[in-house]
């Protein structure tokens, strides 16, 4: 059996797994605020994170892997990026609906492929630069409203991009986190990041509120019950994204989690009642053909 091909079903489910925890997080914000909802995904995430390690250690008989500076920076670099990503993205889901909020996020394929090539050095084939004008163009057109001011259309816009940003961020440093450990299978070295992230947000969250908004803090350890449900999918989704991170590039698994934005519609409209537009639908269709044309220009340049 070629495992390189598990990273397909993995992102698929943690594409699904994320929508759940999206929809449980956007629920809470009404309750917690943006910052509390955030920290719920990591606070509750934990325990279940630690399972999922002790599971893979025991069924596949690894040991830990040696963890050097490398892979620490890596990992808390990710872990900042995916704490600023999450906030952004809540704020945005409080300022428009649900999915389309999710398709702002979702330009973040794109930004890893920019990243790749401003960081990395890794090319851009002309098929992968026509996909981010389609993509920008597509999020241009969902943003847009005839007769009403710049400022309420954009500022949505503008915090959902800034949180795929910070998600591409987190997610191209977080695969470098796993792939600077020299020894293990891809799930252990997966479930080794994932908790070394968990355990850094987590630790910075607490620490940041207990200080500053102790109000926050225990409203987000008074909720603990509703919580758990959210912390479970976000540690789950993480598994798998961090799984398809340690067989192929961050910008194909990030491609094929586009699928998100189609769980997030149906999301949309059975929980939240909420409708897209004609216009915003239109705009969907190109974000996600942009980010389609993306993956099809990143395998022409492996």
């Amino acid at each position: 059996m070629d495992l390189s091909l598990l990273w397909i079903p993995a992102t698929l489910i943690a594409a699904a797994a994320q929508t759940a925890r999206n929809t449980m997080q956007h629920r809470l914000t009404e309750t917690l605020g943006t910052l509390g909802a955030a920290q719920i995904r990591f606070l509750y995430g934990l325990p279940f994170a630690l399972v999922f390690l002790a599971v893979v250690l025991a069924v596949g008989g690894d040991s830990l892997p040696h963890v050097d500076a490398r892979f620490l920076l890596y990992s808390a670099a990710a872990a900042a990026a995916q704490i600023l990503a999450t906030v952004l993205m809540l704020a945005t889901m409080q300022l428009r609906n649900f999915a389309l909020s999710t398709v702002y996020v979702k330009t973040e394929p794109v930004l890893v492929a920019v990243f790749a090539v401003a960081v990395l050095g890794d090319p851009l084939s002309a098929l992968g630069a026509c996909a981010v004008l389609v993509a920008t163009a597509g999020v241009v057109v969902m943003s847009w409203k005839p007769g009403a001011g710049a400022g309420g259309n954009w500022r949505p816009a503008l915090l959902g991009i800034a949180s795929g940003a910070f998600f591409a961020l987190s997610a191209v440093a977080f695969r470098g986190a796993i792939v600077s450990l020299d020894s293990g299978s891809f799930a252990t070295r997966a479930s080794v990041t994932l908790v070394a992230g968990l355990v850094m947000q987590t630790g910075a969250l607490v620490l940041w509120q207990a200080l500053f908004r102790r109000d926050v803090l225990r409203g987000v350890l008074a909720h603990w019950r509703s919580s758990l449900p959210a912390g479970f999918m976000g540690a789950f989704a993480s598994q798998c994204w961090y799984i398809g991170f340690a067989l192929t590039s961050a910008a194909n698994v990030r491609t094929l989690g586009l699928v998100e934005v189609l769980f997030a519609q149906f999301a949309s409209r059975r929980i939240f009642a909420q409708h897209a537009s004609g216009r915003e639908r239109g705009g969907m269709v190109l974000v996600v053909l942009g980010l389609i044309l993306l993956l099809y220009g990143t395998r022409g340049g492996s």
